[in-house]
């Protein structure tokens, strides 16, 4: 029983890991180019997803520190009203 769990987290982690990859927006990857992470999560069942979930994306919070989210935290458009 203790395989079969273990075997489902393997192939759920892989399948997770695989279609994020795939559907990251290309400016949060980082460390390898997308065919790579993708052949990697694929090729190395374990370590490759965890690598990827780890260091291949950029964190959310990185990006939402780069500009404003909204117009209200935009400076020129409240010049502009």
């Amino acid at each position: 029983m203790g395989r079969v769990v273990f075997l489902v987290v393997v192939i759920g982690l892989g399948v997770y890991a695989f279609v994020a990859a795939l559907q990251a927006d290309a400016t949060r990857i980082r460390v390898m180019p997308r065919w790579l992470w993708v052949a990697v999560v694929v090729a190395i069942p374990v370590i490759g997803p965890l690598a990827w979930l780890l260091t291949g994306q950029s964190s959310q919070a990185a990006i939402d520190d780069e500009g404003p989210l909204g117009p209200e935290d935009d400076p020129d458009f409240l010049r502009r009203l």
